[in-house]
């Protein structure tokens, strides 16, 4: 088989056998196929496509391109939660931890700021210390040991998926639902878990843009999931404006380890309870949606979740007195206030605009090994639905650099719309599809 005919038949609308797929999958990860050929053959999947069985055979074949774990032997259910991506969404750093604290076992095999959704990895490593690329004996390690762990893709977990997920944040080809399934399904499988919920977001901030098409990418790895023997539930969510107020890196934590202390924005506290309690229900600790809602708000309340994290950061080798002390984080040295120019109702967000002015002030990357600014971000001190006063700050830029910050602004003064006419927010959680 040659690579450049795979391209074309691709290219031309034609579905992909198995061998084929195979062969281009196993060619990329071991280096027979370069960057430019899996590039252009992405190109042509975003525009053409795949059927069901073309992204159950690309999901399979990524999660069989590594190690695939089993941690049976270890006697108890391991759940796993994937979010396709939004703007402030730190719900992993909440849910490993509360979960993990009631004898669930949560492997996280995360990623990195992709386009202008952040990064799980990037906030934890915010953390001074905190290791990401743990070997898989250690990875299992914890997971006995801890109950949970949040590491990267590997070079012995689906590194098929480690290669494709750099590049498409580079080919502007994250949007395509095909590859999307593919690259979630595949680390899930391949870490050994039972089940996995999905948070499957739509609307500005999404790579999703409109409810529909999240439901249809929630049905596609619904359907691969099952077709591979999991569970799998999904929730169809509101990225019409960013999760919580913080978007970065170090003040995502320090939102993520408030809400673990009980406190924390709302609208967090609310996604994070319902992604957790449909995590404790899969499992089958209990009965019920309302048994699993009580299991985690015990979790919170007790300070079992906050131990948790002590203990996950710890093991991570991370310093764990940034649980009391924030000043260990890494902090922006200046500060901007962006103000309401009118009085008014607050009625739109072009959030995939705020994301990408986090990412101008450094918080994300430009190109596939760019460095990041862990310390950079912003503070959303207005929703949508509130009433506005003129001179009111809507953002605060947390920022290092002037030229930076005036990119930054150009783009965040343009993502608000404020109006005469009260709205009512959107709904936070629209749909859930069992």
């Amino acid at each position: 088989m040659r690579p450049a005919d795979i391209i074309a038949k691709k290219r031309n609308g034609e579905s992909l056998t198995r061998e084929e797929i195979s062969f281009i999958v196993r060619s990329y990860t071991r280096g027979g196929v370069e960057d430019y050929q899996m590039a252009a053959l992405m190109m042509a999947i975003y525009f053409r496509g795949m059927d069901a069985e073309e992204t159950l055979a690309l999901t399979d074949e990524m999660m069989h391109s590594g190690a695939v774990l089993d941690f049976s032997e270890f006697g108890r259910v391991a759940i796993d939660k994937h979010s396709t991506g939004g703007v402030g969404d730190k719900t992993s750093l909440v849910i490993a931890p509360a979960v993990a604290a009631t004898g669930v076992l949560v492997p996280m095999i995360s990623g990195r700021a992709l386009a202008h959704s952040g990064g799980t990895l990037d906030k934890l490593e915010s953390i001074p210390g905190f290791r990401t690329n743990l070997s898989l004996d250690e990875f299992r390690s914890n997971i006995k040991n801890v109950g949970a762990a949040l590491i990267g893709q590997t070079r012995e977990v689906a590194p098929a998926d480690r290669k494709l997920y750099a590049l498409r944040d580079v080919t502007a080809t994250v949007e395509c639902r095909p590859l999307i399934t593919a690259s979630v399904m595949s680390k899930k499988m391949a870490e050994g878990v039972n089940g996995v919920v999905l948070d499957v977001k739509f609307g500005s901030g999404a790579f999703m843009k409109t409810q529909a098409d999240a439901v249809a990418l929630a049905e596609l790895m619904i359907d691969v999931a099952r077709k591979m023997k999991r569970a799998c539930i999904a929730l169809i969510t509101d990225m019409n404006q960013p999760l919580g107020r913080a978007i970065g890196n170090s003040v995502e934590v320090i939102e993520a380890l408030e809400t673990l202390k009980g406190r924390g924005p709302a609208d967090l506290k609310l996604l994070c309870r319902e992604l957790a309690a449909e995590m404790i229900l899969m499992s089958g600790l209990v009965k019920d949606i309302g048994q699993a809602r009580d299991m985690y708000d015990r979790s919170i309340s007790s300070g079992a979740a906050l131990d948790k994290m002590r203990e996950i950061i710890r093991a991570q080798e991370g310093n764990e007195q940034v649980i009391d002390d924030y000043r260990l984080l890494p902090s922006a040295a200046r500060r901007h206030e962006i103000t309401a120019p009118e009085g008014g109702c607050l009625r739109k967000i072009e959030t995939e605009s705020v994301g990408r002015a986090c990412m101008i002030l450094g918080a994300g990357r430009t190109r596939v090994d760019g460095p990041i600014d862990l310390s950079v971000g912003l503070e959303m001190n207005a929703r949508i639905g509130d009433r506005i006063e003129k001179g009111a700050s809507l953002v605060t830029v947390l920022y290092n650099d002037d030229d930076r910050l005036q990119a930054a602004r150009r783009l965040i003064e343009r993502a608000f719309t404020i109006g005469p006419e009260p709205v009512e927010p959107p709904p936070l959680i629209s749909r859930v599809l069992r």
